[in-house]
C-alpha cells in the first residue's frame, strides 16, 4: 500500500521513529517538507524557499543538490539535519532552522556555473555541484556528526557542530562523490563511508572504515568484485561485525567486519541496489527501478559459521513468532500483485550439507508433550480435484514440504496445528477441515529429524499485540474448536469405514454372482449396502460432484458440511464462543451421536448377519478397518 508523503520526484524520505504518522521529505533546490498522516497534510519547512530554476549554482545562496540528504538525530526526534554545500539543523521539527557548519566542500567556482546551451539552458538542481550529500550522527555519542559531499570530501564534528575536521580518506579519488557515511551503532569513533566515481570512467568499488574519528582509515573493498561501483553500507546493530552494501549488481555481505564478501543473491534480480535499511530481524533493499524488496528474518546470516558449515546439518535457534492473520482480500483474473507480504507464522532455517538419504521431518510438540504438527520432506499424496471445484475445494490445500537440497533453508511453520481427518472426495460447500487452528501462546519444542540426529530448538509464539482477548476466552475458543474438529473426524473415519465395507460387497458380488449357494448372501448384502447407502446420505451429501451441488441438490448441506462450517467460522478470529455457536453445536453433536449409533447398531446386527452367513459359505466375513 503506497501514498504520497510529501517531497517530490527526487527527495529523500525521513520518517520520524517516535511518531510513524510524521515524515519528512526533499525535493531539488532545497524543498523539504513535514508530512503529517493524521491531516494527510504536507507542510514546506524549507530552510530559504527561493525558487532556483533557471539559475546557475553561481546566483544561489546555498548550493542544495537534487537529493540533498536528510537526517534525524538518533538521539532526538525532533532534530533535523539537512544539508546545502554548509550543514543546517532544525531543533523544532524544522520551524526554524541555523547553519552548523563553514562551507564543507570543495567550493571549485568553475563547477558552479549555469548549465545547458548554446539553445536551450538545463538548470532544475540537478547541476548543482560542491553540495553536501551524506549526513549521519553517530547513535553511540550524540553530537559526533559525519558529513560527505559530491566533490570527495568527508568532515567530522565531534562538538555538535562547533568545530569541524577534514578527515578524507586517503586513496579516495578527488572528484568522488560521498554517497553514504555509515556510523558504527557500537562504537563512536567507528565509521564506514562508500564512495563512487563511475562518471569519471572509475567503476571500482570505494568503502573505507576508521575506528578513531577519521585519523585513519582502512579499504574494505578488496574481495569486492573491482568493476562494480559501491551505493551503499549499512551495519547491523543486532550483530558486531556484520555489514551489508548495495552495488551497481545487488548486496553483498560480510561477517566480518568487510575482511571478506558474499553475494546475497537469491531471487533478487540483478540491479542497482541504491539503499538499506536492517529492520527488527529483516533487511530492507531498496533498489533502482525494480521495486523495494525485504529479505525476512536475517538470523541464519548472523549466526553463519565455518563450523556449522562444517556439521551434516544444523537447525538455528529461530525468533519468537507473532501469532497474527493476514487481512483477506478479494482476488480476481485481473489483479496484479505489487509484492508480497511476509510469511505467516515462524521462520525456521537449517542447513543441510548434503542430500539427506531419507526424508526428514519436522515435529511441533506443545508443553504438555503433544505432538500437534507433523511436517515431511514428502509430499502428502491428495486426490486431484477437478477443473470446476475452485477454491470451494478442500483438496485444494496442501501441507508444506520441507526441502532436502543441500545449502540453508528457510521454511514456514504457519502456527497451525493438524486439521481434521477428512471424508475422501467429499464435498463442503464452505470451508476447508484440513486447515489446523492457530496454536494457542505458549513455547513448543520443534524436532527436525535428519537421518539419525533429532536436532531440537524452542520457538515462542506471541499473541498478535493488537488482540485484546483474555487468555482464558482464547482458551475456550481453542476447546470448542479442537471439539468441533475432532467430531468431523469422528464422522470422517465413520464414512471411510462404510465405504470400505461397501467395496468389499461389490469386489465380492461379482465374485460370487454365479453361485447358486451364495444367493442368500448377496442378498443380505445388498439389503445392508441400501442401509449404509442412506446411512452415508445422513453423513454428508455422497452425490455432490462439485460444492456447489450442495446447494444445488434437495436436502441441503448435512452433517458433514454443518459441522465443517461450525469449524470455520472459529478459524479465522480471536475471540468469546458464541451463544449461537455453541448451540448449533450442540444441536448438531446430538445428529452426530444419532448417525454414529446407527453406524454401531449396522455393524453390531447387519454386518454380524451377513457374516455369519458368509462363515456357512466358507468365506470370510466382511472387515471394517
Amino acid at each position: 500500500d503506497w501514498w504520497i508523503v510529501g517531497g517530490g520526484e527526487a527527495g529523500h524520505v525521513v520518517p520520524d521513529p517516535s511518531d510513524p504518522n510524521i515524515i519528512y521529505a526533499g525535493e531539488y533546490g532545497g524543498y523539504i517538507s513535514r508530512y503529517d498522516r493524521r491531516t494527510r497534510q504536507a507542510q514546506n519547512i524549507s530552510i530559504y524557499p527561493f525558487n532556483p530554476s533557471g539559475h546557475g549554482a553561481e546566483d544561489l545562496k546555498y548550493r542544495f543538490q537534487w537529493t540533498a540528504p536528510i537526517a534525524l538525530s538518533p538521539h532526538d526526534a525532533k532534530t533535523i539535519y539537512h544539508g546545502a554545500n554548509v550543514l543546517f539543523r532544525s531543533t523544532d521539527a524544522g520551524k526554524t532552522w541555523a547553519p552548523l557548519s563553514p562551507d564543507l566542500t570543495r567550493n571549485e567556482k568553475s563547477k558552479q556555473k549555469w548549465s545547458g546551451g548554446p539553445i536551450t539552458g538545463d538548470n532544475t538542481g540537478v547541476e548543482v555541484y560542491c553540495t553536501l550529500f551524506a549526513i549521519a550522527e553517530s547513535p553511540k555519542e550524540k553530537g559526533v556528526i559525519w558529513v560527505g559531499s559530491d566533490d570527495g570530501l568527508v568532515h567530522l564534528s565531534r562538538d555538535g557542530g562547533k568545530s569541524w575536521n577534514n578527515v578524507t580518506p586517503r586513496g579516495l579519488p578527488e572528484w568522488a562523490t560521498i554517497l553514504c557515511i555509515e556510523p558504527s551503532p557500537f562504537e563512536a569513533g567507528t565509521a564506514y563511508v562508500v564512495a563512487e566515481n563511475h562518471r569519471q570512467d572509475d567503476m571500482k568499488p570505494y568503502l573505507f572504515r576508521t575506528t578513531n574519528h577519521g585519523k585513519t582509515w582502512q579499504t574494505l573493498s578488496g574481495t569486492l568484485p573491482q568493476d562494480v561501483y559501491l551505493h551503499v553500507v549499512r551495519t547491523d546493530p543486532a550483530a558486531r561485525g556484520m555489514l551489508y552494501v548495495g552495488h551497481e549488481r545487488g548486496v553483498a555481505f560480510s561477517s566480518d567486519d568487510g575482511a571478506t564478501w558474499e553475494q546475497l543473491k537469491l531471487n533478487l534480480p540483478t540491479v542497482a541496489v541504491t539503499d538499506l535499511k536492517v529492520k527488527g530481524n529483516d533487511l530492507v533493499v531498496g533498489t533502482m527501478g525494480r521495486s523495494v524488496w525485504i529479505l525476512d528474518e536475517i538470523t541464519p546470516l548472523r549466526q553463519m559459521t565455518p563450523q556449522i558449515l562444517a556439521k551434516k546439518a544444523h537447525f538455528f535457534p529461530p525468533v519468537a513468532a507473532i501469532r497474527y492473520r493476514h487481512e483477506g482480500r478479494l482476488e480476481t483474473p485481473f489483479r496484479v500483485e505489487e509484492g508480497k507480504n511476509p510469511p505467516e507464522g515462524a521462520i525456521l532455517h537449517y542447513y543441510l550439507k548434503e542430500k539427506p538419504a531419507k526424508k526428514i521431518t519436522l515435529e511441533v510438540v506443545d508443553a504438555r508433550g503433544t505432538v500437534v504438527q507433523t511436517l515431511s520432506s514428502e509430499e502428502e499424496h491428495q486426490e486431484t480435484p477437478p477443473q470446476d471445484e475452485g477454491a470451494y475445494s478442500e483438496d485444494t490445500f496442501k501441507k508444506p514440504v520441507l526441502p532436502t537440497q543441500p545449502g540453508l533453508h528457510r521454511f514456514e511453520w504457519d502456527l497451525r496445528e493438524r486439521g481434521a481427518t477428512v471424508i475422501k472426495g467429499a464435498k463442503v460447500d464452505t470451508g476447508n477441515p484440513r486447515i489446523g487452528p492457530l496454536v494457542p501462546p505458549g513455547t513448543y519444542t520443534l524436532k527436525l529429524t535428519v537421518g539419525d540426529q533429532v536436532l531440537e530448538e524452542k520457538v515462542e509464539v506471541k499473541l498478535d499485540p493488537r488482540v485484546k482477548v483474555a487468555p482464558e476466552v482464547l482458551a475456550e475458543q481453542y476447546r470448542a474448536i479442537a471439539q468441533v474438529r475432532e467430531s468431523i473426524s469422528k464422522l470422517a473415519a465413520s464414512v471411510n469405514q462404510l465405504r470400505a465395507l461397501k467395496a468389499q460387497v461389490k469386489a465380492r458380488e461379482e465374485l460370487l454372482k454365479d453361485r447358486a449357494a451364495a444367493k442368500p448372501l448377496l442378498d443380505a448384502e445388498k439389503e445392508l449396502v441400501k442401509k449404509l447407502d442412506a446411512l452415508e446420505a445422513e453423513m454428508h451429501n455422497p452425490r455432490a460432484k462439485v460444492p456447489y451441488d450442495i446447494l444445488a441438490q434437495r436436502g441441503g448441506a448435512k452433517l458433514y458440511s454443518q459441522l465443517v462450517w461450525l469449524y470455520e467460522q472459529l478459524l479465522e478470529h480471536d475471540g468469546p464462543v458464541t451463544q449461537g455457536w455453541k448451540e448449533t453445536y450442540a444441536e448438531q453433536s446430538g445428529h452426530l451421536r444419532t448417525v454414529q449409533e446407527k453406524w454401531q447398531n449396522l455393524l453390531g446386527k447387519e454386518v454380524a448377519a451377513v457374516n455369519a452367513l458368509a462363515r456357512k459359505l466358507d468365506l470370510p466375513g466382511l472387515i471394517v478397518p
